[in-house]
């Protein structure tokens, strides 16, 4: 049976990891242009804030698992250790962030933008600059290593997106 956990192009977010410059910014973009759609549809944190973060945390969960699964092959595939291709760890890290938002961050169309956008600058800062323990969990072997590190800056980064929505929110 075809799963999501062995769907060859689920690693690369559909080929999103094949994008250059910077292919880690391209997977990272997906949870915030669904955060977006939902909130166009009427379904961001400040009037469906349930759908708004089961959705995060129902891609947050199923990339996870698609690096811890497809890891292994895909540094057999691109001969070395976390390749540039592999985004599915970016698109998991993404979506901490965006997680129990304040319906305040969102109140307005400025607001939500903003909030997306600090959201997504933070993660990407987070994951490129690999604060203390990222860099060091980033040493786990196959798909959990891949994908440890961007979790851990997801982290980093919700910290800093809920100080920021919850001051907005005030």
């Amino acid at each position: 049976m075809k799963t999501l956990a062995n769907e060859p192009r689920a690693i690369t977010v559909w080929g999103l990891g094949h994008l250059r410059p910077a292919p880690g910014t391209w997977g990272s973009l997906p949870p915030i242009v669904l955060g977006a759609a939902l909130w166009t549809v009427g379904l961001g944190p400040e009037r469906a804030p349930c759908v708004f973060s089961g959705v995060m945390l129902a891609l947050l969960v199923v990339f996870t698992l698609v690096c811890a699964a497809q890891g292994d092959r895909a540094e057999g595939a691109f001969g070395r250790k976390d390749p540039s291709e592999a985004v599915a760890d970016e698109t998991a890290g993404q979506c901490i962030p965006l997680l129990l938002l304040p319906g305040a961050a969102f109140e307005s169309a400025g607001l939500a933008l903003f909030t997306l956008a600090y959201a997504f600058l933070a993660f990407r800062a987070f994951d490129i600059l690999k604060p203390w323990p990222a860099r060091q969990v980033q040493r786990v072997p196959g798909g959990w290593g891949i994908v440890l590190d961007d979790l851990v800056a997801g982290v980093y980064a919700a910290l800093l997106v809920q100080v920021l929505a919850r001051a907005l929110a005030a």
